[in-house]
C-alpha cells in the first residue's frame, strides 16, 4: 500500500554552504502554491543536543519554535517562505538520535542486543523522519540533509535515506544540490565536481533523482546533457540554479527551471495547471522597487558574523517592502560605542534596533547607543537584551540608580532591575533550561503596543532566563517608561515602552521569529514606517 506522504531528501556535495535550506524551502514554497501541503525538517549531523548552547560565531543565529526548540536557522527559512511554524519534529540533530538510542539501551529495549549504528542508529533517524508524515497533516515532508556528502558525520543519514528509497519506493526522491565552478582562465563551466559528488553518493548506494546544480553562468543543453549522462539522471532532471540577487527569487527561479513538475511527474502526482504566486511576485516587485531608503543601525556583540542575527534582518527586508522601502542595515559593534563617540557611532541613522545576546561583552555600549537615541528622539526598538539594556539605562539616567543593572552582568548590584526567577536561580544545566517558546502576553489599551498589534491578546517566543523585577515597576511607570504588555499568567513584564517619545519600544521576546513573508511583522513594520515619519519630520525642520 502505497504512503499518502511523499518523502523528498535534499543533500549537498562538492562544498558547504551551496544553499540547501533555500532550495528546500523555494520548493515547498512552489508545492505550498499548487495547493500542497508541505512541512520540512532539517538533519543536523553535529553531536550538540541542539544549537542552544552554542556561540552565535559557531553556528549562526538559534532560531525558536513555538513549542520551545532551539533549533538550526535554517528553520526561520522554512517558517518565512511557507508562512507556517515549524515544531521540535523539524529539526533533529546527531545528538538527539544518540541520546534517544542510548536512552533505549539504558532502559533495556535491546536487552541482548549488541546496539550498533546500522539498524539502531538509522532505524531511529528513519523514525524521526516519519514523525511529520505521520501526522497526516502533509503530503510532503521533505528533509534537508546537512553537511556535505563525504563528511563522516553524515554517513549514517545518507545510510538512512538509502534504505527508505527502497523501503518507500515511488513515494520517495532525492534531490542532491551541487557545484559547477567556472574557471575564468579557460571560460568555461565544469562539471567534473559534480559526477565526483554524485559517484560518492551512488558508493554510498543512494542515486539521486535530480540534480540542482549552483552556478555562476548559465547552463547551456550540451551542458546538462552531459550532466545527466554522467550521473544517471534525465536531462530535465538538471536543475540550473543560478546566483539570485536576494533568496526570494529563488523559488522564481526554480519555477522557470520547473523544479517543482519534476519532482510531482517522478513522484506521479498531478501537476496544477494554476499555481499561486501572486502575493510572492508582489512581494518581490516591491522589494526590488522601493520608493525610498533609510538607514537602521543594528547594534549587537556579534556583528561580525551577520547570520547571528539572520531573522532580525531578514525581518526588515520584509518589514521594508511592507513600507515600500529599502532597509539599509549598518552593522554596529556595541563594544566599539562608548559615551565619548555614541555621536559619531551613530550619526545619520534613523532608527536604531538593540540586538539580543548573553554575558557581559559589550553591554555598556549598548546602555550608551540608547541613551543617545532615548535623549535625541531617534526610533529605538530593544529586543530580549536590548529591552533588559534599555531598562537599565534608564534606571542609571533617569530614576537615579547609578549602580542598576542585571544580576547576569552584576550579581552584586544594589539596584537589581532586570533578575533571575526563583524558578531559574535553582537550575545547574544549561542546555534547554531557558524561558523558551510561545508564551500569552496581555498589551494594555491606549498604548502604542496596541495600535501595533491592534489587539489586546498576542503571543510569542521567548528564549531568555532573566526577566524585568517587578519590585521597581511603580518607578518606572511614575517616570513614563510603563509597562505596555504582560504574561497574564506570571505578571512578567513583556513590552515597556516611553511615553513622549516618538518611538521607543523595548520587547522580553523575540518577534523576529515570527516574521514572514505573508505576514511581515507588526513590531518591524510600524518600526520602519516610525523611522521614516521622524525623518521626514526632521528634515523639514
Amino acid at each position: 500500500m502505497s504512503s499518502p506522504t511523499k518523502y523528498i531528501f535534499v543533500t549537498g556535495g562538492v562544498t558547504s554552504s551551496l544553499g540547501k535550506g533555500i532550495i528546500s524551502a523555494s520548493l515547498a514554497k512552489l508545492l505550498q502554491a499548487r495547493g500542497y501541503t508541505v512541512t520540512i525538517q532539517k538533519l543536523d549531523p553535529y553531536i550538540n543536543i541542539d544549537p542552544g548552547t552554542l556561540n552565535p560565531y559557531e553556528h549562526g543565529e538559534c532560531f525558536v519554535t513555538d513549542d520551545g526548540a532551539e533549533t538550526d536557522l535554517d528553520l526561520g527559512h522554512y517558517e518565512r517562505f511557507l508562512n507556517a511554524p515549524t515544531s521540535r519534529a523539524n529539526n533533529v540533530t546527531t545528538g538527539k538520535i544518540y541520546q534517544s538510542v542510548i536512552d533505549k539501551e539504558r532502559h533495556g529495549d535491546y536487552l541482548g542486543k549488541t546496539v550498533q549504528v546500522i539498524p539502531h542508529i538509522t532505524d531511529e533517524i528513519k523514525n524521526r523522519i516519519k514523525i511529520l508524515g505521520k501526522t497526516g497533516n502533509y503530503q510532503f515532508v521533505i528533509t534537508e540533509i546537512g553537511g556535505t556528502v563525504g563528511d563522516i558525520e553524515s554517513l549514517p543519514y545518507v545510510e538512512a535515506v538509502r534504505q527508505l528509497k527502497w523501503e518507500l519506493g515511488k513515494d520517495c526522491l532525492v534531490i542532491h544540490l551541487t557545484l559547477i565552478p567556472f574557471l575564468s582562465t579557460t571560460g568555461e563551466l565544469k562539471t567534473k565536481p559534480t559526477q565526483h559528488s554524485v559517484k560518492m553518493l551512488l558508493e554510498y548506494g543512494v542515486q539521486p533523482d535530480i540534480l540542482v546544480c549552483r552556478t555562476e553562468h548559465h547552463l547551456n543543453k550540451e551542458i546538462r546533457k552531459k550532466i545527466a549522462l554522467f550521473c544517471n539522471v534525465e536531462t530535465g532532471a538538471v536543475i540550473e540554479s543560478i546566483d539570485a540577487s536576494t533568496i526570494y527569487e529563488v523559488p522564481l527561479l526554480m519555477e522557470k527551471e520547473e523544479l517543482d513538475i519534476a519532482v510531482l511527474k517522478k513522484l506521479n502526482l498531478p501537476v496544477a495547471e494554476n499555481i499561486d504566486l501572486d502575493k510572492w511576485k508582489e512581494f518581490l516587485q516591491k522589494l526590488k522597487n522601493p520608493k525610498s531608503e533609510i538607514k537602521i543601525g543594528l547594534v549587537g556583540k556579534y556583528v561580525e558574523l551577520k547570520d547571528s542575527y539572520k531573522s532580525i534582518s531578514e525581518s526588515f527586508i520584509h518589514a521594508g517592502a511592507a513600507n515600500d522601502c529599502r532597509i539599509k542595515i549598518e552593522w554596529i559593534h556595541s563594544e566599539s560605542i562608548t559615551d565619548e563617540n555614541v555621536h559619531e557611532k551613530l550619526k545619520g541613522l534613523k532608527g536604531i534596533v538593540v540586538a539580543p545576546g548573553f554575558g557581559q561583552r559589550g553591554i555598556e555600549g549598548k546602555i550608551a547607543a540608547i541613551k543617545y537615541v532615548r535623549e535625541n528622539n531617534i526610533p529605538f526598538l530593544g529586543i530580549c537584551l536590548g529591552m533588559q539594556c534599555a531598562v537599565i539605562e534608564f534606571a542609571r539616567n533617569v530614576l537615579g540608580f547609578k549602580d542598576a543593572n542585571s544580576t547576569e552582568m552584576n550579581p552584586a548590584t544594589t539596584n537589581p532591575v532586570i533578575d533571575l526567577l526563583e524558578a531559574q536561580k535553582k537550575i545547574v544545566n544549561k542546555g534547554g533550561t531557558m524561558r523558551l517558546g510561545a508564551y500569552p502576553c496581555h498589551i494594555s489599551d491606549d498604548t502604542n503596543a496596541f495600535e501595533i498589534y491592534r489587539k489586546k491578546e498576542i503571543s510569542e517566543r521567548h528564549r531568555h532566563r532573566y526577566e524585568f523585577n517587578n519590585e521597581y515597576l511603580a518607578d518606572f511607570e511614575n517616570a513614563a517608561m510603563i509597562a505596555s504588555g504582560i504574561n497574564p499568567e506570571g505578571g512578567l513584564v513583556e513590552i515597556i515602552e516611553l511615553k513622549g517619545h516618538p518611538w521607543f519600544v523595548g520587547v522580553q521576546f523575540h518577534p523576529e521569529y515570527k516574521s514572514t513573508v505573508a505576514n511581515p511583522h507588526p513590531l518591524f513594520v510600524n518600526f520602519v514606517k516610525a523611522t521614516v515619519e521622524v525623518a521626514t519630520l526632521k528634515s523639514k525642520v
